[in-house]
């Protein structure tokens, strides 16, 4: 017979790590367009090397679920956007939040300096602001389940 003691220490230990995995900025997420509201696509954020990097897991707008990157350049001109890396070499700041310098737009063929943190009043929200000179943008990504 299992002792209940034994039970609710497990149970207790395993949602303890289902929390601490809510609040990290990695994992799948929707990206949300700011100026329509509407889902654009799922990026997968990881950590290597203790870096942030992001890429296109799926793209969720009707008709270009195998979009090319029809404005980029050089490498990236007529490459797939679903696997490209769109999010490279953010460092973890002081206060939690993520910054870096290459925050790629696959639309405007444009790469951007970033911010990224959680929403403090939401762990399922991400914010991601990227940054031109002195102008910024700021998207809330939704977590996405596994």
């Amino acid at each position: 017979m299992i002792n209940n003691k034994v039970v609710f220490v497990s149970l207790f230990f395993l949602i303890g790590i289902n929390c601490l995995a809510a609040q990290s900025v990695f994992g799948r997420w929707k990206t949300i367009d700011d100026r329509t509201g509407k889902p654009k696509g799922i990026i997968n954020i990881v950590q290597k090397d203790g870096q942030l990097y992001g890429y296109v897991e799926k793209i969720l707008e009707e008709g270009k679920e195998d979009a090319v990157c029809i404005k980029c350049e050089g490498e990236l001109k007529g490459e797939p956007i679903v696997g490209m890396e769109i999010i490279k070499g953010g460092e973890k700041t002081d206060d939690g939040e993520w910054k870096g310098k290459h925050l790629f737009d696959p639309e405007q063929a444009m790469t951007f300096r970033f911010k990224i943190w959680l929403n403090p009043d939401n762990k399922d929200e991400l914010k991601v602001r990227g940054y031109l000179a002195f102008l910024f943008r700021t998207q809330t990504w939704i977590r996405v389940g596994a």
